[in-house]
């Protein structure tokens, strides 16, 4: 296979266009892990670490601009400030080593329903910025999953960074897994609340990542916003019970899929607990 390293977005977007069945490459947490037990073997690999305008980040009018290609160690200590759900969730992938290479545009470009950054992209309404020579589109994190490791990318197109909304208010991210450390989510959740609104999603649970609906219309309606109570405990457990039937999970190796229902529900409640704790005092709980 041909190894492309273009030095600049508008080399790598000529190359793409010229070669569709060029595999991108930046951290490769993924694309090695299949090069190496022989799962894919492309035409040509595009590296894209060597691209600098994928590598920065900047914040304007109250959104963040994510480039592709920032890894999750600089998510976790440059941008957790502005959008915390989403070092949450960088903080839970893989190793330290793993965490230096691999980039929220990879996760979005492998689109395994197990992603880490998938639910916190839909819960907070994120826009996923993509390109090619003919121009920059802007999709919702929504649109862009289309099926099991499939998004809705044209084959001449390339991910080029992530818009959310920043200091978007009480964020939360959790997931479960067999063990502490170097785990594939057996099922994940995130959790937003802003200005009256809720965004809560799930992953690993779905063909897709997927967003929770029902509990999102629930909760919104039912919180009481103006209120510096905790909340009830019927109210946490229907907001539970609705994110656990919004899931479509199967048995697999890592978990049934009875557990991932029940273990949803556990996560949206204990999330609740803490964003709303966050929301009623003012201090972020359970980073």
């Amino acid at each position: 296979m041909e190894f492309l390293r273009p030095t600049t977005l508008a080399e790598a977007l000529a190359l793409k266009a010229g070669r569709p069945g060029a595999v991108p490459i930046a951290g490769g947490t993924d694309v090695m892990v299949e090069l190496n037990f022989d799962h894919r073997r492309p035409e040509a690999l595009l590296d894209l670490t060597t691209v600098p305008e994928l590598t920065g980040w900047s914040t304007s009018d109250g959104t963040v601009r994510l480039g592709a290609g920032v890894p999750y160690s600089r998510v976790i200590t440059e941008v957790g400030e502005s959008v915390p759900a989403l070092a949450m969730a960088s903080r839970t992938v893989g190793s330290p080593q793993i965490r230096n290479r691999g980039t929220v545009g990879g996760n979005l470009g492998a689109a395994s329903p197990a992603g880490d950054t998938h639910p916190v992209l839909l819960a907070l309404d994120a826009r996923v910025e993509v390109a090619s020579v003919r121009g920059t589109r802007l999709l919702a994190a929504e649109e862009f999953y289309v099926g099991v490791k499939r998004h809705a990318l044209a084959p001449d197109e390339l991910i080029t960074a992530v818009h959310l909304p920043a200091h978007a208010g009480p964020q939360q991210f959790a997931k479960v897994g067999t063990r502490n450390a170097m785990v594939i989510a057996v099922c994940s959740f995130a959790l937003s609340l802003r200005q009256g609104e809720v965004g809560a999603a799930i992953g690993s649970a779905a063909p897709t990542p997927r967003r929770a609906r029902e509990a999102e219309d629930f909760l919104a309606a039912e919180l009481p916003w103006t209120s510096s109570g905790p909340l009830p405990d019927s109210l946490k457990r229907r907001f539970g019970d609705l994110v656990a039937a919004a899931a479509a999970p199967i048995d697999d190796v890592r978990g049934s899929a009875a557990y991932r229902k029940h273990a949803l529900g556990v996560l949206a409640r204990r999330t609740l607990t803490w964003a709303w704790e966050e929301h009623r005092t003012g201090e972020r709980a359970c980073a």
